[in-house]
């Protein structure tokens, strides 16, 4: 009993001095800048589907580096002015800087900002690394890291964070049906793709959601001398800038160190970097917004503005010393889509033909890229996770949607948590699962996009676990936060609601506490921006919905008895002119085939009164007429639906209004027995399934049905 009672003593004073430790950690930064510019040229540049060469550079490429210690750890961030460097190259790069420096290599992160007009320091699609420029690259990274090493200083650190909404957007949209396009390899499979939202008519609205946070950690000398700052923000690249350059990641940084830098005699110079946030399906263009609305910016113009938000964020920063540092890294191995026998047939042939030369067009480029693949199999990725007293950085080494960061960010142990992705790696795009479905140039199989289809939810797992770990603490629980709306749903006792704010389309949760959740089908997409936010959510929140792009949401509600209410929101993608039916919202019916008795609601297109409510009930029969709604919805814009039936009668109201849109009385044999199941985003017979969003979906029984008709 004596010897466990000293074990726990011990244990307990080891906690203690661990604490006391981590209370008294002496926070030092250090920061440099190191020109990484080509020496020779003409040079490779990356970012482009075929090799380009500039034959001079336009503005100087650095590598811009921070190391951190606390009298236990040593760690250095460097964020360099580059499409994107290979796992191999930076593993090298950091042995190199560890010899020299005696920082670990596994302490050591190193991101590309993913300027397309820097020099090719990878192979990617139709380029090859420049042989000139690795071999400077690798000696510079070290460089810049002892650099900053030996800036070391007693320091202070700070977080701030703004919204640059104006500056970053989704340029992954969704292709209606009909308007499909071919892939590379000649096949018609490409359902969402980059850029597709230029023309609305071929659209059905984005594919995800955008993250506007410009996020800062900010470090500062004792005195309150500015040390350096680590931005980070989602967007792709500016684009249309002349190779050599660094684009808008290295302006920035140059602006925000004139607006915030102070020179002083026999200081350091203050170094503010920008980071790659979760871009992969990001861009500056906002396609909601008709083109000639759209800011006409220069480069310099939008890097300006990005500042000014930034010094805005960084004046409101409370600083704080003593910071301890936690540093943990893991490698993955994961597999990529490799060809089958068929492709593999196909590329080998059109390679054959090349005798040898660079591949010059999109079918050439994607042919090398399957022997590639296939002569590679798999590989091996980094994940790290940085903490800096309550602080996180997270990373991935892929091309990372804003999905994904998101997903991070709310998730993290640590509320004060940034993302940096192509970091530790230029492993391409991981779209989130649900999008290989659908298609498109994020999900064509190279070593730009060629990780199995489940990379993206290990990487994510991977990267929380590694959270955790440098955190000590557990990963948090998301769920949407519940407004006045919300509450007074669920105060009315739903048998279901679904408030579809998943991550992932795994289920549709129910929140009524009956635990009926549904199921969503391939063909479906997350974390859309929802109805009323400030309605449905707290604190600003955005409210989430589902797209549904083919696919469907089903659900059983069992004992829900002949009467009842649905009660949803619902925003129309498709062009109500484009079919016969813009598409079904929803049925109560069976899910293999339509029965007798099923409700189907809709929203009617050319063969009816296009973009107003429809009502069928029962399968479709010759010459059996819709019934039609009185109010035209327009495209894009979120619309509150109620059906009501009880006993014979059915009404569906529009926007709450107390008239129905529709009202008709049942046949005794119409009235007959209906199963308890239901169909969102279509119907029994998937015929033209719904192309936009739905969210708050809620059902309720005969008490609320009844109450709904007045008796």
């Amino acid at each position: 009993m004596k010897y466990i009672k000293m074990q726990q003593l011990a244990l307990v004073l080891i906690l203690l001095s661990s604490v006391m430790l981590k209370a008294n950690a002496e926070l030092r930064v250090g920061a440099s800048i190191t020109d990484v510019t080509p020496r020779q040229f003409p040079v490779l540049v990356n970012g482009n589907m075929t090799s380009v060469m500039a034959i001079k550079a336009n503005s100087r490429l650095n590598a811009r580096a921070i190391v951190l210690a606390d009298g236990r750890e040593e760690i250095a961030i460097v964020v360099v002015d580059s499409c994107m460097m290979s796992r191999e190259f930076l593993d090298d790069a950091k042995n190199r800087a560890s010899e020299k420096t005696g920082i670990r290599s596994d302490k050591i992160m190193i991101s590309a900002t993913h300027t397309h007009s820097g020099a090719a320091s990878m192979g990617c699609l139709g380029t090859d690394p420049d042989p000139n420029y690795v071999p400077l690259l690798k000696i510079k990274l070290t460089e810049a890291i002892a650099s900053a090493k030996a800036n070391l200083e007693p320091a202070k650190v700070g977080f701030g964070k703004a919204n640059a909404a104006d500056y970053t957007a989704v340029r992954q949209w969704v292709i209606r049906p009909d308007r499909m396009i071919k892939d590379p390899f000649g096949n018609t499979t490409v359902r969402s793709n980059m850029h597709a939202g230029g023309n609305w008519d071929n659209a059905t609205g984005e594919s995800g959601p955008e993250d506007p946070e410009l996020i800062l950690i900010a470090f500062q000398a004792l005195d309150g001398r500015p040390i350096a700052v680590l931005a980070n923000f989602s967007m792709h690249y500016f684009s249309g800038v002349e190779p050599i350059h660094a684009d808008y990641f290295g302006l920035f940084s140059d602006g925000l160190q004139n607006v915030i830098g102070k020179n002083e005699s026999g200081k350091p110079g203050f170094v503010a970097m920008m980071s790659h946030g979760c871009s992969g399906d990001i861009w500056r263009r906002d396609y909601t917004v008709p083109a000639e609305k759209q800011p006409n910016w220069k480069i310099d113009e939008y890097a300006r503005g990005l500042v000014a938000i930034a010094h805005g964020a960084y004046e409101k920063i409370q600083f704080a010393a003593n910071a301890d540092l936690a540093m943990a890294e893991s490698r993955l191995n994961l597999n990529y889509r490799i060809p089958d026998a068929q492709r593999l047939e196909w590329a080998r042939k059109i390679i054959e033909k090349l005798a040898g030369k660079p591949p010059k067009t999109t079918e050439e480029v994607y042919a090398r890229e399957q022997i590639l693949l296939h002569e590679k199999q798999s590989t091996n990725v980094v994940c790290q996770a940085i903490r800096i007293g309550e602080i996180a950085i997270a990373t991935t080494p892929t091309e990372t949607y804003a999905l994904t960061g998101i997903k991070l960010k709310l998730q993290s142990p640590l509320e004060k948590t940034m993302v940096i992705e192509l970091a530790n790696g230029g492993d391409g795009y991981i779209p989130p699962p649900e999008f290989h479905p659908l298609g498109g140039y994020n999900t064509w199989a190279a070593r730009s996009a060629g990780l199995e289809v489940l990379a993206e939810p290990k990487i994510v797992a991977a990267s929380l676990g590694l959270l955790e770990n440098v955190s000590g603490k557990s990963r948090k629980d998301y769920q949407q936060s519940s407004g006045p709306i919300t509450d007074r749903i669920l105060n009315q006792k739903p048998l279901a609601y679904w408030r579809m704010d998943e991550f992932t389309p795994n289920r549709a949760i129910d929140r009524s506490g009956n635990n009926f959740d549904g199921q969503y089908e391939p063909g479906v997409l997350c974390f859309l921006e929802g109805p009323k936010s400030g309605g449905f959510n707290l604190n600003n929140e955005t409210n989430r919905a589902t797209h549904f792009a083919g696919g469907r949401m089903t659900a059983r509600v069992p004992g829900i008895g002949k009467d009842y209410t649905v009660s949803l929101w619902f925003w129309n993608g498709m062009p109500v002119e484009g079919r016969d039916v813009a598409g079904w919202i929803f049925a109560r019916d069976y899910l293999n085939g339509p029965g007798l008795s099923g409700d189907q609601v809709g929203l009617g297109g050319k063969a009816t009164a296009p973009g107003r409510l429809i009502y069928q009930h029962g399968p479709d029969v010759a010459g059996k007429k819709l019934l039609v709604g009185r109010t035209e919805v327009k495209r894009w814009t979120w619309n509150e639906l109620k059906f009501v039936k009880v006993g014979k009668k059915v009404s569906i109201f529009l926007n709450n209004s107390p008239e129905p849109e529709i009202d008709l009385e049942l046949t005794d044999a119409a009235a007959g027995h209906q199963p308890d199941s239901f169909i969102f985003g279509g119907r029994a017979d998937s015929k033209d399934s719904w192309e936009g969003r739905l969210d708050e979906i809620a059902v309720f029984g005969q008490a609320e049905a009844n109450k709904k008709s007045g008796k």
